[in-house]
């Protein structure tokens, strides 16, 4: 994930979405490309042909604020969109890694043991800690239960991407499955644009370009997203349908992690499915499958 070509190829991507009339530009004749040309975005962004078109060919290091803002703007960037931008150029010139707290590597980090009380005293929803790349780090006993098809194969590795991609249950517990995959591949892509010197990420995504022909695609869309608040569908195996919301906040003491929370509503047919679900785990041995057959219907 050579930074210049990541560069390159989400502002190329940006500018092909993005028609002239959304924009505010007339058509004209004799288009040739999809969206925008370089010297309409250089227009948009008050800035020369010659200077854009070097940003576009991957040069952002040294840029200014003011410039990428000009640049965001022109391109119609949403807010994950253009804090991705700012992360590659940062990571261009070298500053976002002068300025990121250094941290362990996800195989090797452990949470404290407060942060596991904290995530043990949530017992109405799924509690868990994940990194930018999607690896489970730590989890209460209800987020082991509603993930146990991913917890039950251990080429998993706890990781939500390779679940989502490489394992056939992801298809029946996620009933929104392309959507799941899109989300899950715009974390990863935002992440590889916050830390581009992610070996561990570098691996995932190889693996995953390489033995899933849904995320290939969609990794080359380069598209990004902020994963903060909303309501998702899931069918568990033992409990059935089930929607929930969810919160993901970002934690202060470990920068790059994010504890997600879920929680249904209250006295909703899923509210009931979490408890039963939760009178099913196991406090001795929460990794384990629950053994009672839930009742048809």
């Amino acid at each position: 994930m050579d930074n210049r070509a990541e560069v390159r190829e989400f502002l190329t991507s940006r500018r092909a979405r993005i028609s002239p009339q959304r924009a505010g530009l007339p058509a004209g004749p004799r288009r040739r490309v999809p969206g925008l040309r370089r010297s309409e975005v250089a227009a948009l962004a008050d800035m020369s042909v010659e200077y854009y078109a070097k940003l576009e060919r991957g040069t952002l290091a040294g840029v200014s604020p003011a410039v990428l803002e000009a640049v965001a703007r022109a391109l119609l960037l949403d807010d994950a969109e253009r804090a991705h931008l700012f992360h590659l150029a940062r990571a261009a010139d070298g500053s976002d890694l002068l300025a990121r707290p250094r941290r362990r590597a996800g195989r090797t980090w452990t949470p404290h043991r407060s942060l596991q009380w904290t995530l043990d005293a949530i017992t109405a929803g799924p509690a868990f800690v994940r990194n930018g790349r999607m690896d489970i780090l730590a989890a209460n006993p209800l987020a082991r239960a509603f993930y146990s098809d991913l917890y039950a194969t251990g080429g998993n590795q706890a990781n939500l991407a390779r679940f989502q991609f490489l394992d056939p249950a992801a298809r029946h517990f996620y009933p929104d499955w392309e959507a799941f995959a899109d989300m899950a591949v715009a974390i990863l892509r935002t992440e590889a644009g916050r830390d581009p010197h992610d070996k561990d990420l570098h691996d995932l995504v190889g693996e995953l370009s390489t033995r899933s022909d849904a995320f290939r695609t969609r990794w080359g869309a380069h598209d990004v997203r902020l994963h903060g608040t909303g309501t998702k569908r899931f069918h568990h195996p033992l409990v059935g349908a089930l929607t929930l919301a969810y919160e993901g906040l970002d934690m202060a003491a470990e920068p790059g992690l994010t504890l997600t929370v879920y929680t249904a509503e209250p006295g909703s047919p899923s509210e009931e499915g979490l408890r039963l679900l939760a009178s099913w785990t196991s406090p001795e041995d929460p990794a384990a499958r629950p053994a009672r057959t839930p009742p048809v219907g």
